[in-house]
Formats: structure tokens, C-alpha cells, sequence
């Protein structure tokens, strides 16, 4: 941040300039706005929920038609506040003209559906390791506060449902696997978002650790209640790969989704265990929050001028009291877009080119500065994180064979000797 913004801002926060500046609504509206952005906030329940039908062909659902409820593909209905999770298939029917749409219910994992109003579309749709038919451990990794708890499967868990390990690459044939997936959920979102990653993970000899972090609802929250958007967060995929290392691994890939992808980049950058990083598998990631941030103040009719004043509380210490930060973000070191050529871990990047949360432009962009370590590979009509879910085997297959030789046993005189 330039002088001339420090003392910019530390005038606006001081009091008469910011009513010059921006007028009293201006500054409100950019705090409210950088609040919203770092503060963690209940699900939104926006989709209607017309009808629940049992047919001939079984359990159905009629819903208000939208982007998301209208796309193909497999996705899931959460209700009655989080407590209820059903798996939503195949389209029946759709009539644009009564903007409704009617789906194949395939399974209802907790709550009565048939009672249910409104709820919220997502893509995580299992509701545990038991819903793929895998056993799961319950384990605690220790993390800033208490611990945060999180699930491991073991790759030897894939046989159960006829999928095979890499023989050789990612275990050690002791039973325990060399190399682990690490997987980091998103922003609101929990780890039932990575469940979709398991079976091509498993399948590649990989023992999985779906973690939880920071005031997910689930690990503990940070003292100051607020994201860190990946500056702080990192520190509990530090911890999940210290876990996995005194548990037998050697190395690991992070799984980010989101939110989750800029916290892998921060761990892949900041953290002691950076080297033992073998790859990164980014879905519908944050490359760039500056980006991301005027993304959504466009949405959301904001000015740009008050979207700049909003990014600025974020960033300096002297707006910790209108943000709640314990520290000020520096979002330009999270800016993988500007620091392409120091990213020196091996990354896929999968992204929609309809994403309207987290736009695709800085993943294309990052790959074009670094196409020695990073590889790009659009999806259409996925919007966010739903890639694998409007198209599975698609999803599977890319990262499977992008994957697989970079799980490769390296030369000696690369590893060190490790």
C-alpha cells in the first residue's frame, strides 16, 4: 500500500474526511460491505420447494426453476435449516413458461422432504464417507484454539467398492499410503464439499484427510470470529499435514475448492512443510481476491469507489474497528495472478467459464503466466464448484490423468534423499 493510501486512510478513519470523501452512507455501506466479505453468516434458504411427488419411477421433486435447479447433472437440497440433505438427479421435466422444474429425488439423507418449503441448492452431494459405502476414521488434528476434527480414509477403503490403488505409486506397501490427499472446503461451505474428490483420490492410492478449519462451525473459531481469506486459515492445513506426517505420509496434494484453493496456495507459499507439497488440484479457486471483491461489489450495485474504500479497511490496521480483524488482510500477497512465476508447485486449475461467484479470468490468466506449473482446463454451464456435478466423468478423468505421473516416485537426487 502506497504512503499516499496510508495516510488516506488513517484521515478517513481519524473522522471529518471520510463524510468529505465518501458522505456518511458512502463509508457505511463500504464497511458493511467488507464485513460481509470476512464475516462467516448462516445459509440462505432461496429456493422454493413447490412439491414432493412419489411416481412410478419414484420419489420426485417440483421446484421453482433457476440457473442452478435447471442445470444437468447431479447436486443436492439441503432444508429445514441445514438438517435435512437429499440428492437431486436427473431433470423429469421443466416448463419454462411455469418456471418450475421437476427432478428425480435420489436419496434422502436426514429429514422429512415431503414437509420441506425452502432450502438451499449445493454441490455436496454425499453426506458422508458412508454415503460412497467407504469407512472413514473420525480423527482430531490440533489446531490455533482446541482441535478441529476431520475425517481420514484410507486408500485400502477403496477396495470396498471395486476401486484399485496405483500399484507402486502412492503406497508404501505397508498398508499405509506415502503420498495423501489433503482436501480444503470453501468459504461457508463444509467438508462434505470434498466427498466428491474421494473416489478418483482413493483410487490413485491416496489416504484422504477431509479437514475442517477455522470458523467452519465445525474446528474451532478464531478469536476474532472473522476469515482470514487464506492469510490465517493456512495454519489448519499446516496442522492437517503435520497430522498426516506422524501418521506415516511423506508428502501430500492439497484439494482446494474456492476459498479453499486461495488457503492452498497460502500453504503451498507459507508453510514449513511447503516442500513436501508433491501438487495442487484447484476447483473454481480464489487466484486473486482484489479480483473476486469488485466482482461482487459490481453484483451488488455497489461503486466502485466505495468497493476500492471497502478493500481498504481490509488491508489497513487502522480499519481493524469498522472490520472486526484481529490483523489487516494483505490481499495483495494473495494475488497469484501478479505473482505467477512464484508458484513452483505443480497445480491444476479447474474452472467455469459461467462462474458468477468467483470469476474464471485469473485462473486462465495464471496459467498463461506459468504454463510450466500450472495447467488451466475450463468447464461450461458448472457455475461454482459444480464441475464435477454437471460433469463427473469428465471431472474424474482430468484429474486422474493429470494427476497420476506427477505422483510418480522422484529421482533421488530431488527428494534429497527422503
Amino acid at each position: 500500500m502506497s504512503a499516499r493510501a496510508r495516510w488516506t486512510l488513517a484521515g478517513i478513519v481519524a473522522g471529518s474526511g471520510l463524510a468529505a470523501l465518501f458522505g456518511a452512507g458512502s463509508s457505511a455501506l463500504a464497511a458493511y460491505f467488507a464485513r460481509r466479505i470476512i464475516t462467516p453468516s448462516i445459509r440462505n434458504a432461496d429456493q422454493e420447494i413447490l412439491a414432493v411427488v412419489r411416481s412410478d419411477e419414484g420419489l420426485q421433486i417440483i421446484l421453482a426453476a433457476n440457473a442452478d435447479t435447471t442445470s444437468k447433472g447431479t447436486f443436492s437440497l439441503f432444508f429445514a435449516g441445514g438438517a435435512g440433505h437429499a440428492r437431486i438427479g436427473r431433470i423429469v421435466s421443466y416448463s419454462p413458461a411455469e418456471r418450475t422444474v421437476q427432478r428425480e429425488v435420489e436419496e434422502v439423507y436426514s429429514g422429512d422432504l415431503s414437509s420441506a418449503h425452502r432450502g438451499w441448492w449445493s454441490g455436496a452431494v454425499y453426506a458422508s464417507p458412508a454415503s460412497l459405502g467407504l469407512e472413514a476414521e473420525d480423527v482430531e488434528i490440533e489446531v490455533d484454539g482446541g482441535k478441529a476434527p476431520a475425517w481420514l480414509v484410507r486408500a485400502e477403503a477403496g477396495h470396498s467398492t471395486g476401486r484399485g490403488t496405483t500399484a507402486g505409486e502412492g503406497t508404501t506397501g505397508e498398508g499405509a499410503a506415502r503420498v495423501w490427499a489433503i482436501m480444503v472446503h470453501g468459504r461457508g461451505a463444509t467438508r462434505l464439499e470434498c466427498l466428491r474428490a474421494l473416489p478418483v483420490a482413493l483410487g490413485l492410492g491416496l489416504d484422504c484427510l477431509l479437514i475442517s478449519y477455522r470458523n467452519d462451525g465445525l474446528a474451532p473459531a478464531a478469536a476474532d470470529g472473522r476469515y482470514g481469506l487464506g492469510s490465517t486459515e493456512w495454519r489448519d492445513v499446516e496442522a492437517a499435514i503435520a497430522f498426516a506426517l506422524e501418521q506415516g505420509a511423506e508428502e501430500v496434494v492439497l484439494f482446494g475448492w474456492s476459498m479453499g484453493g486461495a488457503i492452498s496456495l497460502q500453504t503451498a507459499d507459507l508453510s514449513r512443510y511447503r516442500h513436501l507439497i508433491r501438487a495442487l488440484v484447484l476447483d473454481a479457486p480464489v487466484i486473486d481476491w482484489v479480483n473476486v471483491l469488485a466482482h461482487h461489489a459490481r453484483l451488488n450495485s455497489i461503486p466502485r469507489a466505495v468497493g476500492r474504500y471497502g478493500q481498504l479497511m481490509l488491508g489497513h490496521s487502522l480499519g481493524r474497528r469498522l472490520t472486526g480483524l484481529a490483523a489487516p488482510l494483505d490481499l495483495r500477497a494473495m494475488d497469484w495472478d501478479a505473482r505467477a512465476v512464484e508458484l513452483r508447485t505443480p497445480t491444476l486449475l479447474i474452472h467455469s467459464v459461467d462462474d458468477d461467484y468467483v470469476p474464471y479470468g485469473p485462473s486462465a490468466s495464471l496459467a498463461e503466466r506459468n504454463p510450466e506449473m500450472v495447467t488451466y482446463v475450463p468447464f461450461t454451464a458448472a457455475r461454482h464448484t459444480k464441475e464435477w456435478n454437471v460433469d463427473r466423468e469428465k471431472w474424474e478423468r482430468l484429474v486422474r490423468s493429470w494427476l497420476e505421473p506427477r505422483l510418480a516416485p522422484l529421482a533421488p537426487e530431488l527428494t534429497g534423499g527422503r
